[in-house]
């Protein structure tokens, strides 16, 4: 059984989508945790999250590949 863990956190829909897609484009499955309050949707964070053995490759490439501004 895989182990995720969060790699990457942000309060934007857009920057996590874009980290999950550059991390799917290099061969590193990922997926969003959506973390925000059922009562405030725009309050929370979504959560990039890969499986352990992927950890630091992902870190790796969003360090490297992800410009987000």
């Amino acid at each position: 059984m895989s182990k995720w863990v969060k790699v990457y956190s942000t309060d934007q829909v857009y920057k996590a989508e874009i980290v999950k897609s550059t991390l799917e484009d290099r061969g590193v499955p990922a997926v969003i945790l959506d973390k925000r309050d059922s009562s405030y949707n725009d309050f929370g964070l979504r959560e990039v999250m890969v499986d352990e053995s992927k950890k630091e490759e992902a870190e790796t490439i969003i360090k490297q590949d992800v410009e987000l501004k």
